[in-house]
């Protein structure tokens, strides 16, 4: 008589076992590789019950976008200065765009999430630079040209060519650094 075998049960399939499998295809695929029927094959599930935690590949892409934002944010409740705090979170995103595969290719498509109020995510966002003296319009607007500046430098560097061509004139690295202190010197107190 055959002996049954038992077979393990597949993991629950939730948010972040999606958004977990969906960032290891990012690194192992890229962007390009990345599709809601890859992703589904992947987790060892049927393209449809993705939809179930998510509308469309937009809606997780806009998940991922803004867990990557979140993971360069400094942390901790040190008291440096707006200007600290800025630097440090241009390099901090610097870092994650350029160490991580296609982080900032997929930054730059990801459309906004819909699942708060703008309003309320305004307060959240500017909340760091609020506590350090600036008001909520100033943290916004600084904040946005920090990514806006440091997204497109680092579609740059993520671009071979354009990066071998960069390294022939000058010091990548460096100037990025130079530009980001710039910027943030010349935001006005």
């Amino acid at each position: 008589m055959p002996v049954a075998t038992r077979v393990a049960p597949a993991p629950k399939l939730d948010i972040e076992r999606i958004v977990a499998a969906a960032f290891a295809m990012l690194d192992d695929e890229g962007l390009d590789g990345l599709s809601m029927r890859s992703l589904a094959a992947r987790l060892g599930v049927q393209a449809p019950a993705l939809y179930w935690h998510f509308t469309s590949k937009n809606a997780l892409l806009s998940v991922m976008a803004r867990r990557v934002y979140a993971g360069a944010r400094p942390q901790g409740n040190d008291t440096g200065s707006w200007r600290n705090w800025l630097t440090d979170f241009g390099t901090a995103l610097h870092t994650v765009f350029t160490e991580q595969r296609d982080r900032a290719q997929l930054c730059a498509v990801a459309r906004p999430a819909g699942d708060q109020a703008g309003e309320e995510l305004g307060d959240v966002i500017a909340a760091p630079l609020v506590a350090r003296g600036l008001d909520r319009d100033q943290a916004l607007s600084r904040q946005a040209s920090i990514i806006a500046f440091t997204l497109g430098w680092a579609l740059y560097e993520t671009n071979g060519p354009m990066l071998a061509r960069l390294s022939s004139m000058l010091d990548v690295s460096a100037a990025y650094r130079d530009g980001l202190e710039a910027m943030v010197r010349g935001f006005p107190d």
